[in-house]
């Protein structure tokens, strides 16, 4: 009989014991898995977003905020700025490109965006199917939107007053759309873009300004407002100025993502460590108890293992089943953690909004990753360094003797 289904046997013949260390042992590795993935993709998602946007304009509030409702759409803006403080932001001598967004309405909680077409560019996305829109209400769909939604080009849709499922639709003002986006795994694939003057048009019909009169309609022109704007500098050292320049001299803040994300991911990481130290602490106890199990089945098998060895086993043997035994667990528990772990991936994807950029997602494997398997071999090398040793001392004439 080969080591392997031997060592396979000597396992199953205690199957309670066996269970409850393959538990321990896949729940340690599976939690190993998750805060694995989870910190590489965050930090991946979150750099990769960023390319091309230098800074973040909006209303005074948290910078965090605003970097989270403008670039991921993970929070709610603080505020909106006039137009015309918008305008003056794309004159400012340090900008290269400035990209208004206006939020305010959904449609099944994905966010419908008024922005410029420049803001595919930010993303390096572009039209898969049809058209950018051309005219006011017209719309272009982000690809998991359009199957999400099951809307197509030529459709109409009405958006949902709020940012979240559940306000007022703009029954009034449907938008038609023209053109859906290719997927480009950024958060443009989870938004509905349009024209910003849509978006000024949508909410001027739902306050009813057609009894205005033309001063009157003249003055909602010049109090026009956008919800924040993308900045790309067309300098380097913009980046040591111009922040400084908005925050102290105008009603708005700059935000810079660079350094709002990496204060974000200390915060992240702080919380991360203890997951880390909380999951050594489930791998320890899980090693101890492997370690414990083959101690006890070296004790209760010195009758076989004599047996063996009177039968021309060398201790080299004896160890390597143990070893077996061993590799046995730790490859169930790994194949059992892959499975649990990206399906509690997928479960902790359906908390984010609809709208929200994907933080993580399932089937996503990197080279991070690799320290779980790693650590099982670790972990079963401690594991039975104390049972092999005792299997290689196994003294077969004192096991006769007594018996």
């Amino acid at each position: 009989m080969s080591t392997w289904r031997l060592a396979w046997q000597y396992l199953w013949a205690r199957p309670g014991r066996t269970s409850i260390n393959l538990v321990s042992l896949t729940l340690a590795l599976t939690a190993m898995l998750v805060v694995l993935s989870l910190h590489d993709q965050i930090r991946h998602n979150f750099e990769r977003q960023l390319k091309g946007i230098d800074a973040v304009v909006g209303a005074k509030g948290s910078p965090i905020q605003l970097m989270l409702s403008g670039v991921y759409h993970l929070d709610v803006p603080p505020g909106n700025i006039p137009l015309q403080a918008f305008e003056a932001l794309k004159q400012h001598p340090q900008v290269a490109r400035a990209v208004p967004l206006s939020l305010g309405d959904n449609i099944a909680g994905y966010r419908i965006v008024g922005t410029e077409p420049s803001y595919l560019d930010i993303f390096g996305a572009h039209i898969g199917q049809g058209r950018l829109w051309q005219a006011n209400m017209e719309a272009v769909l982000g690809a998991h939107v359009a199957r999400s939604t099951g809307l197509g080009i030529g459709d109409s849709f009405v958006g949902i007053h709020g940012l979240g499922a559940g306000g007022e639709a703009h029954d009034e003002t449907p938008y038609t759309i023209t053109g859906i986006a290719a997927p480009c795994r950024c958060i443009v694939d989870r938004l509905v873009l349009t024209s910003t003057e849509s978006v000024w048009q949508v909410h001027d019909d739902l306050h009813d300004i057609t009894d205005l009169t033309p001063s009157e309609r003249q003055a909602l022109e010049g109090e026009r407002e956008v919800t924040l704007a993308l900045v790309t500098y067309n300098t380097p050292l913009a980046a040591l100025t111009f922040p400084r320049f908005i925050n102290q001299t105008t009603a708005m803040q700059a935000a810079s993502p660079a350094i709002e994300m990496t204060r974000l991911l200390t915060l992240l990481g702080a919380g991360s460590r203890l997951l880390e130290g909380f999951i050594a602490a489930l791998l320890l106890v899980a090693g101890l108890s492997v370690g414990a199990s083959l101690a006890s089945a070296v004790a209760e098998r010195q009758g076989d293992l004599a047996l063996l060895r009177m039968l021309g086993a060398p201790s080299q043997r004896l160890v390597r089943l143990l070893v077996a035994e061993s590799m046995w667990l730790a490859l169930m528990s790994l194949t059992a953690a892959a499975v649990l772990s990206q399906l509690a991936l997928f479960g902790l994807q359906t908390l984010l909004p609809a709208g929200a950029m994907p933080l993580w997602q399932a089937g996503v494997w990197s080279a991070t990753l690799l320290w779980a398997p790693l650590a099982t071999l670790g972990l079963m090398a401690l594991a039975i360094a104390v049972p092999a040793w005792r299997a290689w001392k196994l003294d077969v004439l004192l096991l006769l003797q007594r018996n």
